[in-house]
């Protein structure tokens, strides 16, 4: 069995576009929900990842499994709130890696609450969300650009 290393990085403007072939996955795409409205403009993906990258309120990393990029994952602040984000490459999914890099990214990333949001259906991420000890607390509807519809998502919160 070979050793898997997970690994954390500062995501530099060079890991943007393998990150954004990553999301252009129809599977992933439908279970993240939350989209761009064009998830095919790169242009725009570019550009937003870019403007994130150099906000110093935004820890974005880039997740490498044996050195190879495997997704991203970062805190950032809405509304006054830090929250994480993350996607994985749809090759890596079930392996432990989100769950890896989620405690990984918690161990950098002290501030306290911090919320994950996931799609009411999104199981594989609500399992990694309780994995790393986040509570579901509330339930809340947006419009998913990527289903076209108003769907539940799901608010979970780490306290400590």
């Amino acid at each position: 069995m070979t050793n898997i290393i997970i690994t954390l990085t500062k995501t530099e403007k060079v890991d943007l576009n393998t990150l954004f072939q990553f999301q252009l996955d129809k599977e992933s795409i439908y279970l993240a929900a939350f989209t761009p409205k064009d998830p095919n403009d790169k242009n725009a993906y570019i550009e937003k990842y870019s403007k994130h990258i150099a906000d110093p309120t935004i820890n974005m990393q880039t997740i490498k499994v044996n050195g190879e990029i495997a997704g991203s994952i970062a805190k950032f602040v809405m509304e006054n709130k830090a929250e994480i984000t993350y996607w994985i490459d749809r090759k890596f999914w079930g392996q432990g890696i989100a769950t890896t890099a989620l405690r990984d990214l918690l161990q950098i990333e002290k501030v306290r609450p911090i919320y994950g949001r996931v799609a009411f259906d999104n199981f594989g991420s609500q399992k990694v969300l309780e994995k790393c000890g986040f509570v579901k607390t509330g339930i809340d509807k947006g419009f998913a650009n990527a289903r076209q519809e108003v769907i539940e998502e799901y608010i979970y919160k780490l306290s400590e």
